[in-house]
């Protein structure tokens, strides 16, 4: 019999706690548990508060959990060495929801591609310009001396994705990226992801509040509350049948045209 491959990404049993200004303790993530495969889009899905940015910042990297394992392509983060960490980070690519927050306001575009674009062999200009066409910024070549402020803020969030493409990416990590555009934007953004994804194969953790977002969009859902993973499956079982009650009403709250009377 073949050996199944190990997921590109694989979260288990992980937790987090914070320390309140209060100095209370606060559970943001409890044992949970999490498997993102090459090519396909996993959806986490919850309510603000539930802990699903603080499970995609362990999924990164970007902190450690406090138990539990986060592994990509089968090997744990905590076996490998300072060196071996950095380099492994590079296949995880964020997206976070505040483009405009995450580009550095003093930097032109060129310079905001070039950074992600130290590890890659060739003229830097030419792969900056042609990550931004890919994107839809085109020609990406006229965007390049320009600084975030002059782009409108689907621009902006083309460049945010351009950035993390840049490093030719497994996976990205999408927090929240369509939230507070229009609807216009929103459907463009959409279209732009899966396009990259049918020509690159590239994962998504897509990281939404917005259950619809995850009907169209992923193969796979989890349900997160309170810190813990409630219900996780195909997108077509999950949001179809739903097992937990939570899942239920996050349905419920969609809201639905109603034919005219």
């Amino acid at each position: 019999m073949p050996v199944e491959q190990a997921p590109l990404l694989e979260l288990r049993a992980v937790s987090k706690t914070f320390r309140s200004a209060a100095g209370e303790t606060v559970h943001a993530v409890r044992g949970a548990s999490l498997v993102v495969r090459r090519g396909e889009t996993v959806a986490l899905v919850g309510e603000s508060g539930s802990g699903k940015s603080t499970l995609g910042r362990v999924a990164l990297g970007l902190i450690e959990p406090d138990t539990g394992e986060v592994c990509l392509e089968g090997r744990s983060f905590g076996s490998m060495s300072s060196a071996e960490f950095r380099a492994a980070r590079t296949a995880l690519q964020p997206i976070f929801q505040d483009a405009t927050a995450s580009l550095n306001p003093r930097r032109p575009v060129l310079q905001l591609i070039a950074q992600a674009l130290r590890r890659r062999a060739g003229d830097t200009v030419a792969l900056a310009a042609a990550v931004l066409d890919d994107v839809g910024l085109r020609p990406g070549a006229e965007y390049l001396a320009r600084y975030p402020h002059e782009l409108s803020g689907g621009q902006r969030q083309r460049l945010a994705i351009a950035r993390a493409l840049a490093v030719e990416p497994a996976l990205i990590v999408a927090d929240e990226p369509l939230s507070g555009a229009d609807v216009s934007i929103r459907g463009q953004i959409l279209n732009l992801l899966l396009d990259i994804q049918e020509a690159r194969g590239i994962a998504y953790l897509m990281i939404t509040h917005d259950i619809s977002i995850a009907r169209a969009f992923a193969d796979r859902v989890a349900v997160m509350l309170r810190g813990v993973i409630v219900e996780s499956g195909p997108v077509g079982e999950v949001l179809v049948r739903p097992a937990h009650d939570y899942t239920r009403r996050l349905l419920a709250a969609v809201p639905r045209l109603e034919p005219a009377s």
